[in-house]
């Protein structure tokens, strides 16, 4: 996988999402401020750079662990299922397959990338999709996102595993979603 953050901007409405999370938790929202000082977080159609945003998820979950690194992917799939909604990618009774083609196309909105990288759907079937990340995102955040969006599917037991991992020694990493 292409690890290079060199041009990638994402909307900065996620760093506000991973500083709000922790409001009333001065410690460590202090140190996500320190991360972010001096972003523009006023829009969330300011664009920020994608490292800092990396750094601060990286930062939660090597401080505060997977259990909040998940909290807050659900978190930013909340705000990624609203952009979804806004700009009409999908409606709010859309099946999971429209849930992750959304994803893969707020993805490409909210992020700014020169080499195009974000989400794929690499396999679809009647109770599962695979999800394959290629952008640099928080590799446990993801869990917390990808059981979001297809918690709003109204679906049925949904699970989100593994199935290939860079930290495993793949070039991607892929998720199954599964439901019942």
């Amino acid at each position: 996988m292409n690890n290079s953050t060199q041009g990638v901007t994402l909307s900065s409405a996620f760093v506000k999402d991973v500083i709000d999370l922790y409001e009333g938790k001065e410690s460590f929202q202090k140190e996500l401020k320190r991360m972010a000082d001096g972003l523009d977080l006023t829009s969330a159609m300011k664009f920020v750079p994608m490292d800092i945003y990396n750094s601060m998820c990286n930062w939660i979950e090597s401080q505060i662990g997977q259990v909040n690194t998940k909290r807050l992917g659900r978190r930013i799939g909340a705000t990624a299922y609203s952009g979804m909604l806004a700009n009409g990618l999908i409606t709010s009774d859309a099946n999971p397959k429209q849930m992750m083609e959304g994803l893969a196309k707020v993805a490409s909105m909210m992020i700014k990338d020169p080499e195009k990288r974000g989400w794929e759907i690499v396999e679809s079937g009647p109770k599962h999709i695979v999800m394959r990340r290629t952008q640099t995102f928080n590799s446990t955040l993801q869990f917390g996102l990808l059981d979001e969006l297809i918690r709003k599917t109204k679906v049925v037991s949904p699970k989100v595993e593994y199935i290939k991992s860079v930290a495993g020694g793949d070039e991607f990493d892929d998720y199954k979603i599964s439901w019942l």
